[in-house]
């Protein structure tokens, strides 16, 4: 599934850079969909990659949780809305998937011991504004930001069971604030839109273990949040 994905995202990727090419170094280019974005609203949908960590914040001096991080995918739909000229509303929501080991030094002896494996089933819900630029040809960089919400489908929070039983528990929901760049760019049916932002997690996403007997895997634990690079690629 995931080297199918790759496959398409390539094929697309080229086909994009071909229409940024002409857009460029072309003296006099054909100006495609020069009234598209002009619409009060309009829709599309992305295709993508991710790179999750956790930040972690610490009671007390001691050695750092180690973050094995992994690629997952998103995938979800975008409604843009404009504003004014030069200023969109967009609402992006998605599904993301992605996988963190974290392995705690010092605790036990065997992996099931100092190794927890946080798979995360994400529905991502961000707001955020667009600032284009002008366009020059058929590209149109672009920066953006705001603010996301997030549901983690995978998060354990209803378990009774803690590290003690070998679950590692986080919050259902969480929130954070994004940032990045991206560039459109006009092709003659449709819009391609590569962009790049970073996640920055503003709530503390861990559940601690239960009370009863010190816990070597959360007490030390004074907050713990999500942060991520997000490439996708957007159609219109």
């Amino acid at each position: 599934m995931k080297k199918t994905v790759v496959l398409i995202l390539l094929v697309l990727s080229a086909q994009g850079y071909s229409q940024f090419a002409k857009s460029m170094f072309s003296k006099d280019p054909i100006i495609n969909l020069e009234n598209w974005q002009k619409q009060r609203l309009y829709f599309g949908y992305y295709l993508g990659f991710n790179s999750f960590d956790f930040k972690f914040d610490y009671k007390e001096v001691t050695e750092d949780i180690q973050v094995k991080k992994t690629t997952g995918f998103n995938v979800g739909v975008v409604a843009d809305l404009r504003l004014q000229e030069y200023i969109n509303l967009r609402f992006e929501p998605g599904l993301y998937y992605t996988k963190r080991d974290l392995h705690f030094s010092g605790v036990g002896n065997s992996e099931n011991d100092y190794l927890r494996e946080v798979n995360s089933t994400y529905i991502h819900f961000p707001l955020l504004l667009k600032f284009s630029a002008l366009r020059t040809g058929n590209i149109r960089p672009y920066l953006t930001g705001g603010l996301s919400t997030t549901l983690n489908l995978s998060s354990n929070s209803k378990s009774k069971d803690d590290n003690f039983e070998g679950t590692f528990r986080t919050k259902s929901w969480s929130s954070a604030y994004e940032i990045g760049f991206g560039i459109d760019i006009f092709s003659e049916y449709f819009i391609f839109s590569p962009s790049i932002r970073g996640m920055f997690g503003i709530t503390d996403e861990l559940i601690r273990d239960n009370p009863g007997q010190a816990s070597p895997w959360t007490d030390n634990i004074d907050s713990m949040k999500s942060r991520a690079i997000l490439i996708n690629f957007t159609f219109h």
